[in-house]
């Protein structure tokens, strides 16, 4: 059955500084801080949440179907999601608006700076959802403000279970709002520096989050892998070594395609985040969030 996802299709204009950004900043002067990166290469892919977490639930096998804004520069990325089979029914187009952008810059540290310009993503809330028979789960990925305030709404509604995954769009709300996210979601999926943010904003702890009616917490940890909460229960999945480290972009998003690869099919949360860990490893041994492959029969799938 298809699992939806609704987030942000981008075009990432992806560079990297050969050195490590902890050196060019000096914290005692960040108050007037005037700084420039010479970044040697240059790559622009296809990205956004949506989209990389799309590509790689695609490779694992399993059906997305993705709820998000283009704008009139998009036509080579609709058509790169039909190339896949995958359906673009509620990918709207927005003609006087550019697709997302993100400009990513990482260190040699896998420390990321990033900047992003919405685009036609601003207008992803103007596509709703209602209840669907053929759709399992969801995810809401980072998206525009209104939209991820509104799909989530919207899921809750229509009784369709789904990851809240704020991600980077995480700061846009405050905590009565976050609170009501966590409230409508039934897994909620972080980084160590987002869940750090969510409990600060809450006021709840991961063990109080985990210890309600959500079936899960997951909060990754880069190379240490992730931890699992359930029912305040913490359980530490360890990570898996790459065999290269090239480009730390859309790691995140190949470790949540499996979580709705795995979620789908029953599994235990703590499969679901092994497979991620492992998803994560290859991801970040390939240039860019979409051009990896994945070898199931390699993963026992």
């Amino acid at each position: 059955m298809p699992a939806l996802i609704c987030g942000s299709l981008a075009f990432d204009t992806i560079t990297n500084f050969h050195g490590r950004f902890r050196d060019q900043i000096l914290p005692e002067q960040i108050h007037i801080l005037n700084v420039s990166f010479l970044v040697p290469t240059l790559r622009r892919e296809f990205g956004g949440c949506a989209g990389n977490i799309a590509y790689t639930l695609h490779q694992l096998g399993g059906t997305p179907l993705v709820m998000a804004a283009l704008g009139s520069d998009g036509q080579d990325y609709l058509q790169r999601l039909r190339d896949w089979g995958v359906s673009t029914e509620f990918v709207r187009v927005v003609e006087d608006h550019y697709t997302a952008q993100a400009i990513i810059m990482t260190d040699l540290d896998n420390n990321q700076i990033t900047a992003f310009h919405p685009g036609a993503m601003a207008q992803a809330h103007l596509t709703r959802i209602s209840a669907h028979p053929d759709i399992a789960l969801a995810i809401i990925a980072p998206d525009g403000r209104e939209a991820m305030l509104g799909h989530a709404e919207q899921l809750a509604a229509a009784g369709i279970p789904f990851i809240f995954d704020p991600g980077q769009g995480l700061p846009m709300f405050n905590g009565e709002e976050l609170r009501r996210f966590v409230s409508q979601a039934t897994w909620v999926a972080l980084n160590d520096y987002e869940a750090r943010m969510l409990c600060e904003r809450t006021g709840q702890d991961l063990a109080t989050l985990s210890r309600s009616h959500l079936r899960g917490v997951v909060v990754t940890l880069g190379e240490q892998g992730c931890e699992v909460w359930v029912q305040g229960e913490r359980q530490h999945i360890p990570g898996v070594k790459a065999q290269a480290v090239v480009d730390p972009t859309g790691c995140g998003d190949a470790f949540r395609a499996a979580l709705l690869y795995g979620l789908e099919r029953g599994w235990p949360l703590a499969r679901c985040a092994e497979l991620g860990n492992r998803l994560g490893a290859l991801k970040i041994a390939c240039s860019g969030p979409q051009n990896h492959r994945v070898d199931r029969a390699a993963l026992g799938l």
